[in-house]
Parts: C-alpha cells; sequence; structure tokens
C-alpha cells in the first residue's frame, strides 16, 4: 500500500506539504493586515491569498516565490479608494494585470532588474515609514490620516486621546503592544524545534488571547460567514471609469510598482535556494494573470512577497506544489472556518504591520549602500525615502529615477560597456586550461544591465570563468550587486571566478562582487 502511494504521489510531496503549511500561518494574518492598512474588508486581502497561491503558484516563473497582497503596495491602495471609491478598484486592477501580461509578452521581464538598487530600498523604506505611521493611529483604534505627513502631525493629537481616556483606545494598545512584544521575542527566543513557527502568528494569537481573556471591547476583524459572498465582478459603470486619467495613472502605477517588486523578490529568492532560475517573463505574465483575476474577484493587488517566499523557502519547500498548497489551505480555512477570525482585534494586525513597515525601511541596507557604494548611492536612497513619504510613491520613483540617471550621464560620457567573449589560458592543478573569459570595456552602468546578465548567464556552468576588465572605467552598484547574485550561485556549484586587470578602486569593487581575489 505504501509503495503504491509513493508512486502516485511526487517524491518532494514530504517537503512541499508542512512548507505550504508554514507560509499559511506567515500568510493569513499578513494577508488581513495588508487588507485593513489598504483602508478594505479584510476578506479581499485573503481573496488574494488564495489566487496568489493557487493561481499564480501554478503559473509562476520562479517557483518557489510566494504570491499575495503586498504591504509594499499598501500605501498605494488606501489613497487611491479613499479618493475614490473601493469599486473602482477592480477595473483598475484588471488593467494593471493587462499591463503586465503585454510586458512579460513583449520580454521586458529582465528591465525590471535594471531598476537601481538604491531606488527601489529608498522605495520600500518610504512605504514602510508611511505604514508605520499610519499603523500608529489603528494600534489605538482611530482612523488613519489622508498622507504620511498628516499621520505623523497627528500622532501628538492621537496620544492626548490616549491620555485623556477616549474610547477603550488603552485596550487597543495593549493589544498592539503584546503583539508586537510576542512576535519580536518571539522571533528571538524561540526553540530550534519551533523555528518553524512564525513569529507574525504568534504576535496575532497573543494579542487575541488577550483581546477574548480580558474581555476588552476593541474593534475587531469583520469578514463575512460565506467567503464567496465577498467575490463580485465589478459593475458596468466601473469599468466606464477607465478612461480618466486618474485610472490610467493607478494602473500604470501599479504595473510597475508591483511588477518591479515581484521581479526584485525573485531575485532574491533565487539567491536563498539552488533550485530551478527564475524566468523573468514568464513570472511577470503569471503575476499579470493574477491581477487580472483579482481585479476581477474584487480582491487586492498581488506581488511576489519575500516574507512568504523566504518562509516557504527556510521551510523546505522543493517545488511550486508548496505554493499552490499554501493558497488551498487559505481557501479551506475560509470556507470552514470563518467565525475564528473575527475574534481578532484589528490592533493585533496593526502591530503586525509596525514591525513589517519598519521591516521595509531597513537602515541596515542604508548602510550597505554608503559602506559599499559611496555616499552619493546613500543619498539616493535617502532622496527617494523622504519624497515618497512628503509626496507620493511616484513622485518619489521619478526623481530617485532621475537621479540615478545624472549620476550615470558622467561615466556614459567615456563609452557604453562592450562585452567580448573568448578563452583565457590559466594553471588549473599544475596544468595549464583554457577557460571562458569575458571581457569588459567602456562603463557598465544599470542602462547595460540586461545585456550584462546576458552575458554572463550565457557562460558555461560548472567551471571557473575569468572577468578581464583591463578597458573597465566605470561600474555602478546596480551591475555589481546582480554580478554578486550571479558569482553567488557559480560559487555554490563550485566554480571559481576570477577578476583580473582594471584600476585599484574598481578591480577591488569588481572582485568583492564576484567573491574572487583581484589579480594583475
Amino acid at each position: 500500500m505504501r509503495a503504491s502511494l509513493s508512486r502516485l504521489l511526487p517524491p518532494t510531496l514530504a517537503r512541499d506539504l508542512p512548507a505550504s503549511f508554514v507560509v499559511f500561518l506567515v500568510a493569513m494574518p499578513l494577508c488581513m493586515g495588508i487588507a485593513i492598512a489598504s483602508g478594505v474588508p479584510a476578506e479581499r486581502g485573503l481573496i488574494t491569498g488564495v489566487i496568489g497561491g493557487i493561481v499564480v503558484g501554478f503559473l509562476a516563473g520562479a517557483p518557489l516565490q510566494v504570491s499575495g497582497p503586498a504591504a509594499g503596495l499598501a500605501v498605494i491602495v488606501f489613497e487611491f479608494v479613499r479618493t475614490h471609491g473601493i469599486d473602482a478598484l477592480g477595473p483598475v486592477l484588471v488593467a494593471a494585470g493587462a499591463i503586465q501580461l503585454v510586458a512579460g509578452a513583449l520580454r521586458v521581464g529582465g528591465w525590471f532588474r535594471a531598476i537601481s538598487p538604491a531606488v527601489v530600498h529608498g522605495m520600500l523604506a518610504g512605504i514602510g515609514v508611511l505604514i508605520v505611521l499610519a499603523q500608529i493611529h489603528v494600534l489605538t483604534d482611530a482612523l488613519p490620516k489622508a498622507s504620511g505627513l498628516d499621520n505623523l502631525v497627528a500622532i501628538p493629537a492621537a496620544f492626548f486621546n490616549f491620555v485623556s481616556g477616549e474610547g477603550n483606545r488603552f485596550g487597543a494598545i495593549v493589544v498592539g503592544l503584546v503583539t508586537i512584544a510576542a512576535m519580536i521575542g518571539w522571533e528571538k527566543v524561540r526553540p530550534v524545534r519551533l523555528k518553524l513557527l512564525p513569529g507574525a502568528l504568534v504576535g496575532v494569537v497573543s494579542g487575541t488571547l488577550v483581546a477574548v481573556i480580558g474581555d476588552l471591547a476593541v474593534k475587531r476583524v469583520e469578514v463575512p460567514e460565506n467567503i464567496l459572498s465577498a467575490v463580485a465582478l465589478p459593475g458596468s459603470g466601473d469599468w466606464s471609469r477607465l478612461a480618466e486619467p486618474a485610472m490610467i495613472v493607478m494602473a500604470i502605477t501599479l504595473a510597475v510598482v508591483a511588477s518591479a517588486e515581484s521581479l526584485l523578490s525573485a531575485a532574491a529568492v533565487d539567491r536563498m535556494h539552488d533550485g530551478p532560475r527564475t524566468q523573468y517573463n514568464r513570472e511577470l505574465g503569471a503575476q499579470g494573470v493574477g491581477n487580472v483575476l483579482c481585479g476581477l474577484a474584487g480582491g487586492l493587488p498581488m506581488t511576489g512577497v519575500i516574507v512568504r517566499s523566504s518562509a516557504n523557502v527556510q521551510a523546505g519547500a522543493a517545488t511550486r506544489a508548496s505554493t499552490i498548497l499554501h493558497g488551498s489551505w487559505i481557501l479551506a480555512f475560509l470556507l470552514v472556518l470563518p467565525m475564528v477570525l473575527k475574534l481578532v482585534p484589528t490592533a493585533a494586525l496593526a502591530g503586525i504591520l509596525v514591525v513589517t513597515g519598519w521591516r521595509l525601511v531597513s537602515p541596515a541596507h542604508a548602510r550597505h549602500l554608503l559602506q559599499r557604494y559611496g555616499l552619493a548611492t546613500a543619498a539616493i536612497w535617502l532622496v527617494t525615502l523622504v519624497m515618497v513619504v512628503a509626496t507620493d510613491l511616484l513622485t518619489g520613483v521619478l526623481i530617485g529615477l532621475a537621479l540615478s540617471l545624472v549620476q550615470v550621464v558622467p561615466h556614459l560620457l567615456k563609452g557604453r560597456l562592450r562585452i567580448e567573449g573568448g578563452a583565457a589560458q590559466t594553471v588549473q592543478g599544475g596544468t595549464l586550461q583554457a577557460v571562458p573569459e569575458l571581457r569588459l570595456s567602456g562603463s557598465a552602468t544599470f542602462l547595460q544591465l540586461p545585456h550584462l546578465n546576458e552575458a554572463l548567464e550565457r557562460t558555461p556552468e560548472g567551471t571557473p570563468v575569468r572577468l578581464a576588465a583591463q578597458d573597465l572605467h566605470h561600474v555602478d552598484h546596480t551591475c555589481l550587486e546582480m554580478i554578486q547574485e550571479w558569482a553567488t550561485r557559480r560559487a555554490k556549484a563550485g566554480a571559481r571566478v576570477e577578476v583580473v586587470g582594471g584600476g585599484g578602486g574598481l578591480r577591488h569593487s569588481l572582485a568583492m562582487a564576484a567573491h574572487a581575489a583581484p589579480k594583475d
């Protein structure tokens, strides 16, 4: 009997099944919390979690990446829903997904990797600040304001209301603080045997228990008895609004930001495992299908999400079956036990998002940019962050991209990047051998990153590779980060990368990225 089952079931199921349950436990509180932070009912985030797991998991070009509602889009959606209403979100999301589908068909997925990491992480840091500022108010059972600056200015008033005892703000804050403390504390002290139990789940359960045992009159999550009743196609009047300029801008913004976040997350997931590499255009198309379905079903925008994806890899997932199963568990939970979700206080979900928002800010990444690539690159990160908070996300990103372009223009004047392939003679184990060599000349900037990435990926697997930089004048941090990802994968396969030639500082930076000792 056991032998017949082993022939019927995939051999990797023993790894994918437990991993899927871990991701399910991570995803449930995040899906609900991100929905509430977006200004929409919790079930809309759960709908996106189901579609991201089952549909996108099946189609994805990054098999171990998990897709669902993303904290990085919560601020955009909140402002849009506040201004235009929740009914306008569905058609706009369908349009954004269609843009992603076209982009995947046109094979532009690789170009999203060319966005400067300083801009991307500055954008995410700005979003993290906005999430924290908004969720501080939700921690007191109050409603967040319209903008980040408004939320910042309103914090003293929220503190005054808390001190004066208005409403049951004390109970909500206790729930939120217990959630934060339990989440962070568990992640620091959890025993090895329970390392896969997610801190977010521990935090939400702790906050909920405090609210239930203390009989606190705090706001709770509202979900329908039947999740299928929350699925509704947009009305005919909603579709006609797609002709409005604001709707078109929103669709493009969602498509670009969601695509960049998904593909950068996929690149990060690739660094965590030795399995199949991401097919970027297929992944972009899968995200497009997912967002079209989310728009039709009344869900939130989706992206590939790094927190759930890293939990998937760390839990031992081997194939896309883990992602698909996690979406199935969410759906099963909603069909069988929706009443359990009604016990969860919104302040507990706000506590989870305060921690998530702070981790998006990631001061450690700013220090990395400053120490590794200098003050100018770190300044692009900071300016992008400040402008996202002070104006809006699209303006902040455009300013960051403009500054990145200004940074590389002087180097482009010295010549575009040229790559020549060949072979070089080197001594291996006392014998003379020919190894593949890439001769780089000109300036390597983010504008040529897809070209450089294609050349690196064409080099034979399992053999040493030489990077000859005698005629290379400049390499920016975007290309260096990509070279580091490529060299890390080769090192895991036992292949050595050697850097030869080039000026002192440039050669050192290139060698550090390639994990190689620079040679003359």
